[in-house]
């Protein structure tokens, strides 16, 4: 199919995670079409990861409150249909002025189909064998062979029904000259040296059972410390409590860039850094696409099909458990998790990093 000077839109409005899969696809688009527009509705959370990528023309953020939240209320799936209902209606009012020539649904859900129509007219693509009656609203399905387990590889297939060639350069995350200085700004602030060996640590994830205990948490990072390494823990401002409950049993000094910093600037300190240590989460796919070696927790989830993709990394996991790869978001044990000691981990990280202990 030639996307020669078409107008794409893109469906992927969350998670951190999916759209960092995404990136490269985009890429791969705009790199073979440069006179092509492309266009992203997105979650308002992630558009600023996107309005810096200059491969991204339009950003059309949309903001559905959660239903799910503990603070949410008791009239929260009210709120979120009234919400839903105005911002279908804003999107087609913006869409009606530009309307897309390409709907490109790597979402794959009922909501994201309905978004999709919210384009009118244009040629909409989609995957076969979507969950959620999603591939009723498609014009054209791209089929998944077994081959293609990776949600990175899967995304690629786009490409191969585009007729769009997919080059090692598309592999790789943006982030502006400012987001970096301000980076630079924020380690001097904190007497870190130009220079020093930086860890990137993510300890938070949205499944309860991606967890790995606080006190190993800390104990790694005591030990990271000690060899001249400095281990920086990052995240948004939702997981600042529970980084406080780590850092408060260090006994080296921690430093916290959770709800510091905005995205594209977590961009740019993951960039910055030598290493990503964390658990299976958005932060790590950003350190993957940028290049940076992982080391990742695995319980719940499969490596093969989540995992870092294109990049030097290792995979640390309890071994010989029945229950690894279960996909549960919440458990009564987390053997899988507490099977993995700070001994496995530390001896992964130090397998990257090149400091001699001070």
């Amino acid at each position: 199919m030639d996307c020669k000077n078409k107008r794409i839109l893109i469906i992927k409005p969350s998670s951190l995670g999916d759209i960092v899969h995404t990136l490269p696809v985009v890429h791969a688009l705009k790199r073979s079409n440069p006179e092509s527009t492309i266009s992203w509705i997105v979650q308002q959370a992630f558009a600023p990861l996107l309005e810096c990528d200059p491969a991204v023309d339009t950003v059309y953020p949309i903001h559905i409150p959660s239903t799910s939240d503990p603070q949410a209320g008791r009239f929260a799936y009210f709120q979120a249909f009234v919400a839903t209902v105005k911002m279908f209606k804003k999107l087609h009012r913006q869409l009606k002025n530009a309307p897309c020539d390409l709907v490109l649904d790597l979402h794959a859900s009922f909501r994201s189909g309905l978004l999709g129509r919210t384009n009118p007219g244009g040629l909409r693509v989609g995957f076969k064998g979507a969950r959620e009656l999603n591939t009723w609203f498609q014009n054209q399905l791209v089929t998944v062979p077994e081959s293609a387990r990776h949600a990175l590889d899967k995304n690629l297939l786009f490409c191969d029904h585009l007729a769009c060639t997919v080059a090692p350069e598309d592999f790789h995350m943006c982030c502006s000259t400012d987001d970096v200085d301000a980076v630079r700004v924020f380690l001097r602030r904190h007497k870190i040296p130009a220079g020093a060996e930086i860890i990137y640590a993510n300890p938070s994830a949205r499944w309860q059972t991606k967890f790995w205990p606080a006190r190993r948490w800390a104990e790694l990072a005591d030990c990271l410390s000690a060899r001249g390494t400095v281990m920086v823990f990052g995240g948004s401002g939702q997981d600042v409590p529970y980084i406080a409950s780590i850092t408060r049993l260090m006994k080296t000094r921690a430093l916290v860039t959770a709800g510091c910093l905005s995205l594209p600037q977590s961009v740019a300190l993951v960039q910055r850094s030598s290493l990503y240590v964390g658990l299976d989460s958005g932060p790590m796919h950003m350190a993957a696409l940028s290049g940076i070696p992982v080391v990742a927790l695995f319980g719940p989830t499969h490596p093969d099909r989540v995992g870092p993709y294109g990049v030097k990394h290792t995979i640390v996991r309890a071994i010989d458990l029945d229950c690894l790869e279960c996909r549960r978001r919440s458990c009564d044990h987390l053997s899988c998790m507490k099977g993995i000691t700070v001994g496995m981990v530390y001896d992964a990280a130090v397998s990257f990093v090149s400091r001699a202990e001070v």
